[in-house]
């Protein structure tokens, strides 16, 4: 069996029409990602026009409204987009897109008026306007109860001050979604609200871009407000409720990121199968060692393991259903394979798989970051522990 035809065989519930966009996706990405994206590294970003050609597209705002540019999907069109970008070997591309797709701007679309829906949300699906979300502080990271980002109501105003951090599409983005403390008596994550805060609003600036080891081609960084006044008609949802927005789309997050985790581990683990099968060493080929074969083996049962996981959760998000557990065990087993299938490939690759001029060498740097972000190993464990 090829590559190709290895990582083209999906088995999922998905229907005609969702199969029609992962192909249309696949050829967009193969020549104008998989191919062209090494100089994005050295750059730092995903060139804004490969983002608005994706709009043209219309995949980065599958599951919103027709009438802002949309297609009203749901959660598989997700999947789909999470599967095609997680294939280009590009973690820091994939990042960028998930982010403004299925982090940032979910928000909007969960909690945000018909006027702000309309003043935004035609520029976030086509990429003209890229978005963020900026919770995680320095210090708290997955903890949002430890938020210490303040918003004061100053008259039909509301001013802001604080400092994010680790904030994907941060540096060359539009639109954030930032969450701040709005009521300092409530205890843990009570009294947080989100505001959406455009780029050049006065006392917004980046503090910082941040040197990353993986992801490279994403913008990552840290994010200052100090005395940001932000109108009242900003307010994403309701004042003081913004940690349900915030753990509302937790969801979603986490079921996309797992399918962007298994859809790198199997594309490294075919492109290390057609490697070992060419590879030369002691009289054969490195295929013929029942080690290597049976290593690999178990990679791609694991591999198909936790793609099932990732369809059973987002089936039941689709259908409404309390998934909170299940899209837990997803984070935090497809963090983890993507991680352990990672260091096999590169094991096999031997000396090759540590130079820079390898995809796999790249993607076991951009794989680490997934048992962090989005929700740690650790975290999610412990999700899926009180559920038990």
């Amino acid at each position: 069996m090829t590559r190709q035809d290895s990582i083209t065989q999906v088995t999922g519930p998905f229907n005609e029409d969702l199969e029609m966009i992962r192909d249309q996706l696949r050829r967009f990405i193969e020549t104008e990602v998989t191919a062209k994206a090494e100089p994005w590294e050295e750059e730092g970003m995903v060139p804004r026009d490969v983002l608005r050609r994706m709009g043209d597209l219309g995949v980065l705002g599958m599951r919103y409204d027709e009438q802002y540019g949309g297609a009203g999907l749901d959660v598989m069109s997700s999947v789909v987009l999470a599967e095609e970008v997680g294939r280009s070997t590009f973690g820091g591309f994939s990042a960028t897109v998930l982010v403004h797709t299925d982090m940032a701007s979910p928000h909007l679309e969960n909690a945000g008026t018909p006027e702000q829906k309309a003043r935004w949300m035609p520029s976030i699906t086509s990429g003209e306007m890229i978005t963020a979300v900026a919770v995680t502080e320095p210090g708290a990271g997955s903890d949002v109860a430890g938020m210490r980002t303040r918003a004061v109501r100053d008259g039909s105003d509301w001013v802001l001050n604080g400092t994010k951090m680790f904030i994907t599409n941060g540096v060359h983005g539009d639109l954030y979604f930032v969450g701040a403390k709005t009521d300092p008596d409530a205890k843990g994550s009570r009294g947080i609200t989100m505001f959406a805060v455009e780029k050049g609003t006065p006392g917004f600036s980046v503090g910082r871009a941040l040197n990353k080891t993986g992801w490279l081609c994403s913008d990552t960084a840290e994010l200052i407000f100090e005395d940001v006044r932000i109108p009242a008609e900003n307010v994403l949802g309701e004042v003081n409720r913004g940690f349900y927005s915030v753990m509302k789309n937790f969801q979603n997050e986490r079921i996309v990121l797992g399918a962007m985790a298994c859809a790198e581990a199997q594309t490294a683990l075919d492109m290390t199968v057609d490697y070992v099968k060419q590879r030369r060493a002691f009289g054969g080929v490195l295929w013929d060692k029942q080690a290597v074969r049976q290593r690999l083996a178990d990679c791609q049962t694991r591999i198909a393991a936790g793609r099932q996981l990732v369809y059973h959760a987002a089936g039941l998000d689709a259908a409404g259903g309390d998934c909170v557990k299940e899209v837990s065990m997803v984070k935090a087993y497809c963090g983890e394979l993507v991680n352990s299938v990672l260091y096999d490939c590169v094991q096999f690759h031997g000396g090759m798989g540590y130079m820079r001029e390898t995809p796999v060498e790249r993607m076991s740097r951009d794989a680490r970051v997934q048992a962090i972000g989005g929700g740690a190993s650790e975290v999610m464990l412990e999700e899926v522990a009180k559920r038990m």
